[in-house]
């Protein structure tokens, strides 16, 4: 089964989120683009207490560990994002699309 991914920064925006989709080759407003093998769900937001909240399903951890090193570090660098984020993994059990 596929795995969630949650990354949460500080010091992030929506600023930094468009740079480093830019640098990728994803257009954050209508979702097409050059998106990494292996990831099945994206989405991004501002978290209440102020941080920016990356959510992701993946098939596997190598899928997401492959595009980080070939892509993903880069892309965050030249966005500016020069800090770690908190990353949590959680297996999941389900994943559906309701209404999709």
């Amino acid at each position: 089964m596929s795995e969630m991914l949650i990354l949460e920064f500080n010091g992030v925006g929506e600023a930094e989120y468009a740079a480093v989709n830019a640098e990728l080759g994803v257009d954050m407003k209508t979702g097409e683009g050059n998106w990494p093998q292996g990831l099945v769900a994206h989405a991004a937001g501002s978290g209440d207490e102020g941080t920016f909240v990356v959510s992701e399903v993946w098939n596997s951890r190598a899928d997401q560990a492959a595009f980080m090193e070939s892509r993903l570090g880069a892309a965050l660098a030249a966005g500016g994002i020069t800090s770690a984020p908190s990353v949590r993994w959680i297996p999941l059990l389900a994943f559906q699309t309701p209404g999709l």
